[in-house]
């Protein structure tokens, strides 16, 4: 297998976690500490560290410290438009009749 195609892979399997989705999203306006995501999407900080670490070794994510608290925030500015894509062509096919 391509080493394009084996990240490609593993790009799409954290996605298909939704908490990791609501994350990624949750990036796309501001960055965000591990606490604050945790107050937001109603979720245990344990289950919120353990996606971001997921996140982070695919490169999805990274994190600055400040004031001894891990900032997180999106690797890649064209993240964003990415998901929208792909929520573009989900509605799509949710409308499309076979």
């Amino acid at each position: 297998m391509l080493e394009t195609h084996y990240r490609a892979s593993r790009f799409c399997r954290v996605l298909g976690n939704p908490t990791a989705y609501q994350i990624l999203k949750s990036f796309v306006k501001s960055p965000r500490t591990p606490t604050e995501l945790s107050k937001k999407l109603g979720l245990s900080l344990k289950t919120i560290s353990s996606t971001l670490r997921n996140l982070r070794q695919i490169n999805l994510v990274r994190y600055e410290t400040q004031n001894k608290n891990k900032v997180y925030f999106l690797k890649d500015r064209q993240l964003p438009e990415v998901l929208r894509q792909i929520e573009k062509y989900v509605d799509r096919m949710r409308v499309q009749k076979w």
